[in-house]
């Protein structure tokens, strides 16, 4: 089923072609028949909001197709991007559990299909199926990985350079002709995006794409990205 948005509509889980190897995406028929009960699925255009810093945790969001960034928000408005979320993630995850309000604000960067399950449905889904209650853990665990992970960028590296050329290659997945290469991807950040990702300002990251593109490392059409020399970029990120 086609939606407003151009999406390939999944109206259930099970069967579904899509299905990713991680969240809940492959759980047992029977955990898949019971999230089907208690799931609202939605479908929301690029910019929409899901749910924002601070306010009370109303359940998970699990994601089925687009992209979503999460972002943080200091007392002085500044913005920082922790982490771009892909098919099969499940947002919300850790604010759902520990019933606190959300520790970061979720918008979506393309068309999305999402399933929304409220906080109460969700804890008696995870305490009836053993399977799905260590998705959960799994998922945890790849957010504190991530969530290290960004420390370290911040952190450690040593230049706003290093940090950009880790961001290029870590970047998308697949490539903007939906092929498997990793060296051609099409970008859906801003500048101003990429910036709040690894701690730059606007400028600083306009200048050093425009740097990228004249020692060869890198070219830009549009929203197409083409990395053009991996070696050079890789031992700029580990510089």
């Amino acid at each position: 089923m086609q939606s407003p948005y151009g999406l390939d509509i999944v109206e259930r889980c099970e069967g579904c072609r899509r299905q990713e190897a991680r969240g809940f995406c492959d759980l047992p028929p029977d955990a898949l028949r019971a999230l089907e009960a208690v799931k609202f699925t939605a479908l929301y255009p690029r910019g929409a909001l899901l749910f924002i810093q601070g306010q009370p945790a109303r359940g998970v969001y699990v994601l089925c197709s687009g992209r979503v960034k999460l972002s943080a928000t200091s007392a002085e408005a500044r913005v920082i991007i922790t982490r771009i979320v892909r098919a099969g993630e499940i947002l919300g995850l850790c604010a759902t559990l520990s019933g606190e309000a959300y520790e970061v604000t979720a918008e979506t960067l393309e068309p999305c299909q999402v399933n929304f399950v409220k906080r109460a449905d969700f804890m008696r889904f995870l305490s009836s199926h053993a399977e799905a209650s260590l998705r959960a853990a799994e998922q945890l665990g790849r957010n504190y990985s991530a969530a290290l992970e960004q420390v370290r960028m911040l952190g450690l590296s040593h230049s706003a350079a290093a940090k950009l050329a880790r961001f290029l290659l870590e970047a998308g997945g697949a490539g903007a002709d939906g092929s498997a290469s990793v060296d051609r991807k099409k970008l859906a950040l801003t500048h101003e995006e990429i910036g709040q990702l690894i701690g730059a300002s606007r400028e600083t990251v306009t200048r050093l794409f425009t740097e990228f593109k004249q020692e060869k490392l890198i070219q830009v059409k549009g929203a197409v990205l083409q990395l053009d020399n991996r070696p050079a970029l890789e031992a700029l990120a580990n510089y």
